[in-house]
């Protein structure tokens, strides 16, 4: 599967001047709900993904809303293991809805894009704090330009798109307005 050309033929990848939930600045941002919202393309996702951690004995996956939701859901189901989600609640990530992990449950930890890996991180001390195994961090892309995360992380495409702090952004010293498409403060 041309996981690029995908997404781009599915629009997910636009340019203009992006505030990133991480709160840095971008040119160019990866909507993968535009992938997602198709089931079939999620399920051809969500199933390459889960190859790339077929051999880790996963148990779980969990996933931050809103981005995570779906990919977590997909490479579940190649997994065949349950897929839940944490929400942010109160200015942090927490397991609601009845989601809760065992101790010693080897969990896999997804994302649809990863840019700082702030997110994906929260989710890991969830997972820690749970007493369960963190076995890995998968994303459909990763434009983190080589983060350490901490734990073995793999990606089914990595894209160079720059990113800035806001007092560095180029495209705010042009005066270009500015999109905040992300979800992080986002509540469900």
């Amino acid at each position: 599967m041309d996981v690029e050309r995908l997404l781009e033929e599915s629009g997910v990848v636009r340019q203009g001047h992006f505030v990133l939930s991480s709160g840095r600045h971008s040119g160019t941002y990866l909507q993968c709900a535009l992938a997602l919202q198709h089931p079939e393309l999620a399920t051809r996702l969500g199933a390459a993904l889960g190859e790339l951690f077929a051999n880790e004995k996963v148990q779980a996956v969990a996933a931050p809303a809103l981005g995570g939701i779906l990919v977590a859901h997909e490479v579940a189901r190649r997994l065949e293991v349950r897929g839940i989600f944490a929400e942010r609640q109160e200015g942090g990530l927490t397991f609601r809805r009845g989601f809760h992990l065992e101790p010693g449950e080897r969990v896999l930890v997804v994302e649809d894009v990863v840019t700082t890996g702030g997110s994906v991180r929260e989710v890991v001390e969830l997972v820690r704090r749970a007493g369960a195994v963190p076995v890995g961090i998968g994303a459909i892309v990763d434009r983190s330009g080589g983060e350490d995360l901490g734990v073995p992380f793999r990606a089914l495409i990595r894209l160079n798109a720059v990113s800035w702090a806001a007092a560095d952004c180029p495209l705010c010293r042009q005066r270009l307005p500015t999109e905040k498409p992300g979800s992080r403060h986002q509540r469900l």
